[in-house]
């Protein structure tokens, strides 16, 4: 065996070793991109659901202030109209 043909066995043995690592890097790489897109799908769930369970806590605050306002208006109704009453009661009273 010459030196050339030696030295292209050996050089043919380390192409073959790189090819190898490479191709287990890249299913390394495959499969962490893999876990972190599932990661980030569950978290991107996770997300959704507590905005959703906010959104409905928000409406029925919103509820809660619309009935409150609607009361308030409703009391100052009747306030204004105890008051128009005791003027005019006053003014026929002159």
């Amino acid at each position: 065996m010459s030196i050339e043909t030696a030295q292209s066995a050996r050089l043919d043995v380390a192409v073959r070793r790189v090819e190898r690592a490479m191709l287990l890097l890249e299913q390394r790489l495959a499969r962490k991109v893999a876990e972190a897109g599932a990661q980030a799908g569950d978290l991107f769930d996770q997300d959704r659901s507590q905005l959703a369970a906010d959104l409905d806590t928000c409406r029925a605050r919103l509820r809660q202030l619309e009935e409150a306002g609607a009361e308030a208006a409703a009391a100052l109704d009747t306030a204004m109209a105890e008051v128009r009453a005791a003027l005019a009661e006053k003014a026929g009273q002159s």
